[in-house]
């Protein structure tokens, strides 16, 4: 498959095991050919439903929207203001959504149910633990860490200088990791919230993905950055390591498999390469150049789905053949 959009590729979501591609212009567009327009404006941010049917998306008109292919309704609104940041849990059920200060969770198994959680600061990113019962939310100054079903409470506040503008668990929950607005990540082991730098890189780190409970990949380099989480410290003491590295090019996407095998790296110039982990094999899936890579996915039966900053997207097979 390869498709031009009209808008920039947000974020791609695997929906039944089909590519989403979320876009700029405020539509979904399912890799069949099914399109629906939800919102009035840009998508910012998109997730798999907890069901695991249809997306979540936000958007610029204030709105929070559950799409399936044919209908979308919206679950939450707030006036004048962006939601360009959702989480989903399929653990618990749970869903939060960020507009401005405020942090949202509501609940697909209650209607009623709904947590608004104020922030001193805008939030940029938010992320749902393994058991999805903590909500992890990056905001100026550090992070702040809430129990998703209590009303009244004080965050757990994770706290270092600068701009927070993503966040992600370890999948054993063990730690959490925020990129920064400066071109580094921060930290922190939960279990006594000692903290971590981890510096070094050319430009900003705007995708993090964790590969099993081994590995965090980042972008923000010239390769891909593998921080080493194995063992009861994590990267604590550890150097990272670069793969792939390439002089001409950075690396802005990054997505793997759920096995936490295969790494897929999309570069600034349009190129994608994949590396299979065990065997240390890397192949070119994508050699042509063009516009950034904005958007990845793995999908299943061994499927990559990738898009750009100028609408372009496809899919391509993980292994290359």
């Amino acid at each position: 498959m390869n498709a031009a959009f009209d808008a920039y590729v947000t974020e791609i979501v695997a929906d039944g095991g089909r590519a989403v591609f979320a876009l700029g212009d405020g539509a979904l567009a399912w890799e069949d050919g099914e399109r629906i327009q939800v919102h009035d404006g840009a998508i910012l941010a998109a997730v798999a439903h907890p069901s695991g049917k249809g997306v979540l998306t936000g958007g610029d008109d204030g709105r929070l929207a559950w799409s399936q292919p044919g209908e979308s309704r919206v679950l939450a609104e707030v006036p004048r203001k962006w939601v360009d940041a959702v989480a989903a849990s399929p653990a618990s059920g749970l869903i939060a959504f960020a507009a401005g200060r405020e942090t949202h969770v509501l609940d697909i198994k209650a209607a009623d149910f709904r947590r608004v959680f104020t922030h001193e600061a805008s939030v940029a990113a938010l992320a749902f633990d393994p058991k999805g019962r903590r909500l992890a939310t990056a905001t100026y100054g550090g992070a702040a860490l809430w129990y998703a079903r209590i009303a009244e409470q004080k965050p757990v506040m994770l706290r270092w200088a600068g701009s927070h503008v993503g966040v992600a668990f370890s999948p054993d929950g063990r730690f959490l990791i925020s990129s920064m607005q400066e071109a580094a990540l921060h930290g922190w082991r939960l279990s006594d919230a000692r903290d971590m730098r981890m510096g070094g890189y050319p430009a900003k780190v705007r995708s993090l993905v964790f590969l099993g409970d081994a590995w965090l990949a980042t972008s923000g380099a010239n390769g891909a950055v593998l921080w080493p989480f194995a063992g009861a410290n994590g990267p604590m003491g550890k150097q990272a390591m670069e793969i792939g590295w390439d002089e001409s090019a950075l690396v802005t996407r990054l997505a793997g498999d759920v096995r936490g095998e295969h790494l897929v790296v999309g570069l600034d110039d349009g190129r994608i390469w994949t590396s299979h982990l065990p065997s240390e094999r890397r192949v070119t899936l994508r050699a042509e150049k063009g516009p950034p890579i904005s958007a990845l996915a793995v999908v299943e039966n061994r499927r990559v789905a990738w898009g750009d900053e100028e609408g372009g997207a496809g899919i391509l097979p993980l292994d290359g053949s």
